[in-house]
């Protein structure tokens, strides 16, 4: 016998709470919309309709390897990030509500005419942003092949492609400025605290993108040792960081030279990115051009 539509998502709420998933019903509503190819919004409306068969095994499916903690993201292969629809791989850090306090910050400040988006995965920063922007372009690096291909197809899907050049480089090794606009969302997760990140994170982000090793802040000293050699005069560079790293970061950064960092929190009220200008470049690039 079929199950309406209100009868399945009260099932796939009571299998993911019974399993000690934190937000039950979010995730069966995604993933019962994603079994039946329709949006969530819809699925009040057709409440008292029969789930199709196909559908009921494709859901089954679904909570099986939520159960088992895959992330709902990894399972429909997309998440959304500020307020579109990015694809989502293995090969990519899986874009979270964190990274949007880094837009906002972004967006704050004038439109830049070339940003850079360091270790891009997925490309939701550059894209993002390009997107808010249609009179930027960007560059977009990264490490993996892989990952700037699902960078590509995403740039692709939101129609700034035309505006993005993807880089496989070692953050900005080999690269061209000047850039108005530097973002990065690095790895910072110390090597201590990898074996304390829940199952969604630790078995299904690239370890590369979640970790630098060490004391998670290498990615930090080196972007702020490179990027200072393609910022433009009175651009700016912004960085995500954890939540306890403030502080640190913003040493690294006093260190190599940088002046007027600034920290930023998320709507949690907990540091999340750094905001960093180089006024001892432009000092120099204006007496050299004397």
């Amino acid at each position: 016998m079929s199950r309406t539509v209100a009868e399945a998502q009260r099932a796939a709420v009571q299998a993911l709470t019974a399993a000690g998933i934190a937000d039950a019903a979010g995730d069966a509503r995604h993933l019962l919309a994603h079994a039946m190819g329709i949006s969530r919004d819809r699925l009040i409306l057709i409440g008292a309709d029969p789930v199709p068969a196909d559908a009921m095994l494709q859901l089954a499916q679904a909570l099986a390897r939520r159960i088992a903690r895959e992330p709902v993201a990894r399972i429909i292969g997309r998440r959304l990030f500020w307020g579109r629809d990015f694809a989502v791989t293995p090969d990519v850090l899986d874009p979270r509500g964190d990274t949007e306090t880094l837009i906002a910050t972004a967006l704050e400040g004038p439109p830049p005419a070339r940003l850079l988006d360091l270790g891009t995965g997925s490309g939701a920063i550059a894209v993002t942003l390009l997107a808010e922007w249609p009179r930027a372009h960007g560059v977009a690096t990264d490490i993996s092949a892989a990952a700037l291909a699902v960078a590509g197809q995403n740039a692709q899907n939101l129609g700034v492609a035309d505006r993005l050049e993807l880089v496989l480089t070692d953050w900005c090794a080999d690269l061209t400025g000047p850039f108005d606009l530097i973002l990065s969302n690095p790895p910072y997760i110390s090597a201590q605290e990898m074996a304390g990140l829940e199952p969604e994170v630790l078995h299904h982000d690239p370890a590369l993108a979640l970790s630098p090793g060490g004391d998670g802040l290498g990615a930090y000293r080196q972007i702020a040792q490179q990027t200072a050699r393609v910022l433009a005069p009175q651009g700016r560079v912004i960085v995500e960081i954890g939540w306890q790293q403030g502080q640190d970061v913003l040493e690294i950064f006093r260190k190599t030279g940088w002046q007027d960092q600034r920290l930023i929190a998320d709507l949690a009220g907990l540091d999340r990115v750094v905001v960093a200008r180089n006024p001892a470049q432009q000092a120099e690039i204006t007496r050299n051009d004397r």
